[in-house]
């Protein structure tokens, strides 16, 4: 069976656009069973603010809270993300990947 471009309307905003046969192709591909609903760029939007307004192509899907830390074993200043708590060492990463291959033996 061979694809044929086909119109399809978008969601949002009711316009209409082309969903190609090299997309159609590409969707089936991918295992897509579903068309798209949106156009493109409302797709991109739509994303977006999924994202919490990071592009995705770009930028993190959300900005991690770091933490200053001493490490334990070499005492350098070094940022983790979690909340450093007393009484429980922290490690760099140089450190950390020491103490992780040292406990595994």
């Amino acid at each position: 069976m061979s694809l044929v471009d086909r119109l399809l309307q978008c969601l949002d905003f009711g316009t209409n656009f082309t969903f190609s046969a090299e997309k159609q192709e590409l969707f089936a591909t991918k295992g897509y069973t579903n068309e798209p609903k949106r156009f493109l760029s409302c797709r991109q939007e739509k994303r977006a603010q999924h994202n919490n307004g990071f592009d995705d192509s770009s930028s993190p899907r959300f900005i991690r809270q770091m933490f200053l830390a001493v490490c334990a074993e070499c005492g350098m200043v070094t940022q983790v993300p979690f909340e450093p708590r007393e009484g429980r060492p922290v490690y760099c990463s140089r450190c950390y990947d020491k103490v992780r291959v040292s406990s595994h033996r």
